[in-house]
């Protein structure tokens, strides 16, 4: 076997003692008697055997001459130390070792006779160019350094890894060019210094085999197991992964086993919430508390006890327990977090306070199944990790405060990213202003010249159905008042129980003649004030106790009465607003890509949303009218498949209810602006208001002569003032009729006048639904309740 076998690379390989060899040529010359002696032996081994210095490839010339080697070796690897010093003999980046100390061949025995050895931040890919640069090096007196640390990942006799650094030592090597090699210029070497990654370049300045390397290189090694675990902590730490990923748990659990040397050991983490005197569990796979349990939370005082308490969270201190099981039985009443930790089987621990200047953040908690193997002593290996604990807690608070204040801006007083920029700038200028020691204010944003769209897909007839849930609910809790209150006159005919039902006879008549806006205030009191007292002596007097309790467990908390009927209600409209405003973000995003746009809607009985599309917004010379034809057809589109969606969704919800769709039009240019107040934007100007006054009554508008309103179940409404929007509408109706989203009954109706707004007119035509997503068939709203009801 040849070591150059299957190896593509600059440099032809032979093993040589050539430059040891001469540094004993200049030791025969030693004053001392030893040191010369010792010398000129080597050397005349070496003169018995000139391929060990002239150099071979063939590795059965190592075999044949393994006495001879070692000989030659021998100060190199010295007898009395070759026990402790973990040393090898080798060629570079290359896995071929023909000589090592003994203390390496016994951590490969230990690790097993699988085991590969393999040398870790070697880049395969690019030896070839580290080997050129080594030539540089050598041979062109460039110094250029690609000194990148190497390592061994050994696994030790309880299946720990043991992290090995390896030191070359090249004061026996020498490089040689071939006839084949090319001379490197000054610019050669300036083009290669950009191009490392450029194979074919350097592999035409320096062809394969074309020096020679003779000579071999000592491999110092070192068991520098503790600092690569102190690193592989801090990588973790700051690197993507996240406590989420399992392999992230298993990687960070391995670390920390490597740093202590305990194969079963295991880390939990616990939070400290400062606010509420709670530690909480940290979520995630893997994540585990073992000073909570599996538990959610504890008060401090349920987790430690006092002494622990003071030390962890007042002194900043690490508490160890080296026993669990002896404390846990020495003790008649075991302190909190030695119970916990006896019943998950952990038999010693170290508890760590993540701690900064502001005080405790958490709990670092590492535990084992082994006794006495955590122990005061090595808790103080901890030290040296804790910095880069803090520094990740720290990270992660302040990526979840973030986290949280997108939430409340995405959930709340979003600022949309079309109008972000003008914010950014206003907050730029502010803080410019504050740096030149101004008084800083932060100026009116507004945006002028843009075209607004309006649309809402509303629950028809969502007071009635909200009234006739809270009588139903209320109807529930009198019958069942009175129920109670006829079983305790059984037992003792008292008038106060015929006048109480007397009066539950009433509000029940009243409920079912004359609901009224005050009457669910008036009957929550009667039944609060009136009711509930006397029920609180029935309980303990006429063994009714378990069905009072009944009826006190169905009230709710928040208003204080039955809350059945009424909770399917707003259920529904929960989950209708949510549906809804899901499927109205993901096709806005489709809008958004169109051409950018103010965007915003909001959550009422059903949903609405605005648009305002312009110049001003995108900040760039590109508006074009299209770009608003385009959005007023895209809106149009939506709203048809938000009705679809809906009724292919209706039959989920616990009230069936229906809803109504409507566009405004409005086709004059208006501005807008931020009110800081009420942190979302509104019309500017007299002339402008009038739009608002549209939006906020339209709805309830009714149709010219009729008590009719215009808003109606299975059609869309699309209101407008002036020719030229019939005019457009008409065309996008037509389209959508082409397309199978709208039914022909397109009707044309003139709108009774609002409070200072005259001469509205409405464009109206039927949805055509279908009843799954990719149903070809298509239904009007009566064909399709007829086809769900069948």
């Amino acid at each position: 076997m040849d070591i150059n076998d299957n190896i593509d690379s600059p440099l032809e390989l032979k093993i040589s003692f050539n430059k040891l060899i001469e540094e004993y040529e200049a030791l025969s010359n030693s004053e001392d008697a030893f040191t010369s002696n010792r010398a000129n032996y080597i050397l005349q081994l070496a003169r018995d055997y000139p391929e060990l210095r002239d150099g071979f490839s063939d590795v059965s010339v190592l075999e044949t001459r393994k006495d001879v080697i070692k000989t030659i070796l021998q100060d190199s690897f010295s007898p009395i130390l070759t026990k402790n010093e973990i040393k090898t003999a080798s060629v570079p980046f290359h896995n071929f070792i023909f000589n090592s100390s003994t203390r390496f061949n016994s951590i490969l025995k230990t690790a097993g006779e699988d085991f590969q050895l393999q040398m870790k931040n070697m880049p395969e890919d690019d030896v070839y160019i580290i080997s050129c640069t080594i030539i540089l090096n050598f041979c062109y007196g460039f110094n250029l350094s690609f000194k990148r640390p190497f390592y061994y990942e050994i696994p030790d006799a309880d299946g720990i890894l043991r992290f090995y650094k390896i030191l070359y030592n090249a004061d026996f090597c020498e490089i040689i060019p071939k006839e084949n090699a090319i001379e490197i210029t000054q610019s050669d070497y300036d083009e290669l210094l950009d191009n490392f990654e450029n194979i074919e370049l350097w592999k035409k300045k320096f062809p394969p085999n074309s020096y020679v390397f003779k000579g071999f290189v000592i491999s110092n090694i070192f068991d520098v197991t503790d600092d690569q675990s102190i690193s592989n902590i801090k990588t973790s730490l700051i690197g993507d992964k996240k406590r989420q990923d399992d392999e992230f748990s298993g990687e960070f659990h391995d670390v920390f086993r490597s740093l202590f040397g305990i194969s079963d050991l295991k880390v939990g983490f616990s939070i400290y919430n400062q606010d509420e005197g709670f530690f909480e569990r940290v979520y995630g796979s893997g994540m585990n508390s073992y000073l909570i349990g599996d538990k959610a939370s504890k008060t401090c005082s349920d987790a430690l006890c006092n002494s622990s308490y003071d030390r962890l969270l007042r002194e900043s201190k690490f508490i160890s327990i080296s026993d669990v099981e002896g404390m846990f039985n020495n003790n008649e009443v075991p302190p909190p977090h030695i119970k916990s930790l006896y019943s998950q089987g952990v038999k010693s621990a170290i508890f760590a306070p993540i701690a900064n200047e502001e005080g405790l953040m958490g709990i670092i908690e590492i535990v084992s199944g082994t006794p006495k193997v955590l122990n005061s002593i090595n808790a103080n290996k901890l030290i040296d990790v804790m910095p880069f604990i803090v520094s990740a807690v720290e990270r992660t608070k302040s990526e979840e405060e973030n986290l949280v204040e997108a939430i409340i801006q995405q959930e709340c007083t979003s600022i949309h990213p079309s109008v972000k920029w003008r914010f950014a700038k206003e907050a730029k200028n502010f803080i410019k202003a504050e740096l030149h020691g101004q008084k800083p204010s932060f100026k009116k944003i507004a945006f002028d010249n843009v075209y607004p769209l309006f649309g809402q897909i509303d629950i028809k007839g969502s007071s009635i159905a909200r009234n006739t849930a809270t009588k139903r609910d209320l109807t529930l809790q009198l019958s069942a008042a009175r129920s109670l209150f006829e079983k305790a006159s059984k037992k003792d005919a008292l008038p106060i129980f015929e006048q109480l039902i007397y009066q539950i006879n009433e509000y029940l008549a009243d409920l079912n003649k004359n609901f009224q806006v005050d009457s669910e205030q008036q009957i929550s009191a009667f039944l609060n004030e009136d009711i509930e007292p006397v029920f609180r002596h029935v309980r303990a007097s006429y063994e009714l106790k378990e069905e009072i309790d009944q009826y006190f467990e169905s009230i709710n908390e928040k208003g204080n009465t039955f809350y059945f009927h009424r909770k399917d209600y707003d259920d529904s409209i929960i989950k209708i607003n949510r549906e809804m405003t899901s499927l109205l973000d993901e096709k806005q995003l489709d809008a958004q890509a169109m051409y950018p746009h103010f965007f915003e809607r909001f959550k009422t009985d059903g949903v609405e949303h605005n648009m305002y599309i312009g110049e001003s917004i995108t900040k760039e010379d590109s508006f074009n009218p299209i770009f608003l034809y385009n959005l007023r057809l895209w809106q149009l589109q939506v709203m048809c498949e938000m009705e679809n969606a809906y009724y292919q969704k209706q039959s989920e919800w616990p009230v069936q209810l229906d809803v109504a769709s409507m566009i405004l039009v409005f086709n004059q240019p208006l501005s807008i602006s931020f009110r800081m107040d009420e942190k979302q934007f509104d019309v500017d100007g007299t002339y402008n208001a009038r739009y608002e006054i549209v939006k906020k009554r339209v709805d309830k508008a009714f149709i010219k002569g009729t008590n009719k309103r215009v808003t109606e179940k299975g059609k869309i409404t699309i209101v407008y003032s002036q020719k030229q929007d019939e005019r457009e509408y008409l065309g996008y109706v037509k389209f959508l009729q082409s397309k199978n989203y709208l039914d022909t009954d397109i009707e044309i109706v003139e709108l009774e006048d609002l409070q200072a707004v005259t001469g509205l007119k409405a464009i109206r035509v039927s949805v055509l639904y279908h009843k799954a997503k990719d149903d070809k068939e298509y239904y009007t709203y009566d064909d399709l309740m007829k086809e769900i009801k069948a």
